[in-house]
Order: structure tokens, then C-alpha cells, then sequence
């Protein structure tokens, strides 16, 4: 009704419908603060459940919350797209070619010849990008990469074929790709940043600020490796209890006097 309204009464009515989308935003983002209400959005992974490329979690849900986000509207007034599978192609269609794009940067970055440009520039250069559309003029060009890619995730196999034949570049997905990224989390490092404070209060008295409560001491070296230790000792003990092994400490003085 109210849409009808903004479209029959025209400009005049503009301010009324802006009015009613801050209305309606403010209510939901107090519904947020209250936690009664969580603000979601869509991924990739969801592009890849509507179009049955991927099966992995809830393909209704997925296909709920693109048709909703297709509704929403651009600037000009139009929505984003006729529906739900409209969307999902326009969303894989965009990661594979930014997957492409990132791919050819970080190659650019490592080819052992200077192509005397940045790599960004490299990766949208008109050349490239006819290169890699094998461009049969006057002139042939092709690009490619000339190492394979290997996709990891779990929707790794739904999107990296693509994305190899962008790059015209072999694609490898290993066994267990799915869980790839989660044993790399697993094993990666863990670290913990404590710091501590020392004031000078007095001729010869160093104090300490712990977290127990302060100390003086005598002199600045017996100041600092009292500070050190008790550091020293909280990181050791939170890493730990973090499950992380081969712990290795590193201390950082920023010492100010007049």
C-alpha cells in the first residue's frame, strides 16, 4: 500500500516513504540492541546452494534470504534482480572474477620479470584482459597462469573450476579441502600481548604497577625483571591455557626519563 502511494502521488510523497525506511530501520536496530533480533546477511556459499552447486547446509533458508536481498533496491529504483537464481549467478559470476583478479596480482607479484607497472594495474590491464578471452584479431593473446591453483574450503569445488578456466590454468581440490581452513586454525599461532607500567615516585624508588597492586623497588633493573616475570608468567599461563605449545616469550622495553 504504501509503495503504491509513493508511486501515485510522486514527488510529494518522496519525504513520506524516506520517512517510513528510518522508521522501520530504527525499529529494527533497537530489536538488535535488545538481542531479540540478529542482523544477518548472505555469502557466497548461499549463491552456491540456490544454484545446486552446494550441499552442505540449508538450501531453503539460502534461497529465502537471496530473494529477499534480490527485492532490495539501487539507487536508481530498480531491484537488484528478478529473483533469487537471478541473484546467485550475478554473486558466483562476481567471486570468480575477483578470484581471478587476486590470482593474477599475486602472480604478477612473483613472475621474476618487471613489467614496470603495479600489480593491480598488471591484472586490469586491457591486454590481460583480452588475453585471457584469447583474443583472435590482427593480433592472438593469451594469458594464463602457468602454475595450477589449488582450491581449499568447503565450496572450494563449486567455484574454483571457474575459476581456473578464467585463468586457463589447471585447478586442484584436494581430498579433504573442506577442512582445510579449519586444521589451519587449528595449528596456527596464538598470541598474547600483556604490558606493564613503571613510575619513578621518588629518589631511588622504582614502582611497579601489577595487576595485585603496586610495589616499589630500589633501582630500575631490579624494577624491570620483577615486571618482566610477572608478565612474563600471565602470558605463559593465558597461552597455555589456550592449548597453544612451544610457547616463546619476547620482551619490549619503551623506557622515557628525563
Amino acid at each position: 500500500m504504501r509503495e503504491n502511494r509513493t508511486v501515485e502521488q510522486g514527488a510529494r510523497s518522496v519525504t513520506w516513504a524516506t520517512k517510513v525506511v528510518s522508521d522501520d530501520q530504527a525499529a529494527l536496530q533497537q530489536l538488535v540492541g535488545r538481542g531479540a533480533v540478529i542482523v544477518a546477511g548472505i555469502a557466497p556459499s548461499d549463491a552456491a546452494h540456490v544454484l545446486g552447486r552446494l550441499a552442505s547446509w540449508d538450501r531453503s533458508a539460502a534461497e529465502k534470504a537471496l530473494q529477499l536481498f534480490a527485492r532490495r533496491r539501487t539507487s536508481a529504483g530498480i531491484a537488484l534482480a528478478e529473483g533469487a537464481e537471478a541473484l546467485a549467478r550475478r554473486i558466483v559470476d562476481q567471486l570468480t572474477e575477483q578470484s581471478a583478479q587476486t590470482l593474477l596480482e599475486a602472480a604478477f607479484a612473483e613472475d621474476s620479470y618487471n613489467f614496470d607497472l603495479p600489480v593491480g594495474e598488471l591484472a586490469r590491464h586491457v591486454l590481460t584482459r583480452k588475453g585471457l578471452d584469447h583474443h583472435r584479431g590482427v593480433v592472438a593473446l593469451d594469458v594464463g597462469l602457468n602454475l595450477p591453483v589449488i582450491g581449499l574450503g568447503v565450496a572450494a569445488h563449486s567455484y574454483y573450476g571457474a575459476v581456473g578456466k578464467r585463468l586457463n590454468c589447471k585447478v586442484v581440490v584436494p581430498e579433504h579441502a573442506g577442512v582445510a581452513n579449519a586444521i589451519g586454525a587449528v595449528v596456527g599461532q596464538i598470541s598474547m600481548r600483556l604490558k606493564g607500567q613503571i613510575t619513578i615516585v621518588g629518589e631511588g624508588r622504582y614502582r611497579v604497577h601489577f595487576i595485585a597492586g603496586p610495589r616499589d623497588f630500589g633501582n630500575q633493573d631490579e624494577a624491570l625483571t620483577a615486571l618482566e616475570k610477572s608478565l612474563g608468567d600471565a602470558a605463559w599461563k593465558t597461552a597455555q591455557d589456550s592449548g597453544a605449545v612451544g610457547i616463546r616469550l619476547r620482551f619490549e622495553q619503551d623506557i622515557t626519563s628525563a
